[in-house]
């Protein structure tokens, strides 16, 4: 072993350690201050921590180290960062760009679509989701956290809205930006990812976004 891959693997191990131990901290604030649950479902999420947070910290070094992400990798926050547009580019994608890019992509891959990240806006901000279902016959798609969307039917609850993944759109999400007023051009502070939201970032494939990258 080169002094040079010596260094870079201590160096993979202390990110990862600082990164668990920001994943650890968060996590268990979280836990602490969620409202009240039963004994049986906290001791289920605390039993699942360790594994979800080894993970997860585990491919954030990953794709950092192997250049797969143009983010940058804040290990001691546990984030990704990425510098902040001006204002919320989002707003000029229409929904029926955004239907013809799905029905394009699951007519062309069909199942291989499964599990691929996608964009959601909610509000003043985007956040990360994945594909788990896919109806053909209806056209439509299910994701993980917010259920289905409708490729032919324009959104009627004006609360949630799939987005088409482009690099803007992708950076925002994963590095927690997030805008207010009328035009959405003031910047606030970025907010955190979720877990879950951080460890399916580190499936984007930013050279094709129709397909999951492969750890």
């Amino acid at each position: 072993m080169s002094q040079n891959t010596l260094w870079q693997t201590n160096k993979q191990n202390n990110d990862f350690a600082e990164l668990c131990n920001a994943l650890y901290e968060r996590e268990t604030s979280l836990l602490a201050n969620a409202e009240a649950t039963s004994i049986e479902n906290m001791q289920g999420r605390l039993k699942s921590l360790p594994h979800y947070i080894n993970r997860t910290a585990n491919l954030l070094v990953s794709v950092n180290e192997l250049g797969f992400s143009p983010l940058t990798l804040d290990v001691q926050n546990a984030t990704w960062s990425a510098n902040q547009a001006n204002k919320l580019s989002v707003l000029a994608q229409n929904e029926q760009d955004v239907f013809t890019w799905y029905l394009t992509l699951i007519g062309q891959t069909n199942k291989t679509s499964l599990g691929l990240v996608v964009p959601i806006l909610k509000d003043d901000h985007i956040f990360l989701d994945s594909i788990d279902r896919i109806d053909i016959e209806k056209r439509r798609i299910r994701t993980n956290v917010s259920g289905w969307f409708s490729l032919i039917e324009f959104n009627v609850d004006h609360s949630l809205y799939l987005l088409k993944p482009t690099k803007k759109v992708m950076l925002a999400a994963c590095a927690g930006h997030q805008w207010q007023g009328q035009m959405h051009t003031t910047k606030l502070r970025p907010i955190i990812p979720s877990l879950r939201e951080l460890l399916i970032s580190c499936a984007i494939n930013w050279q094709d976004f129709k397909r999951p990258l492969a750890l």
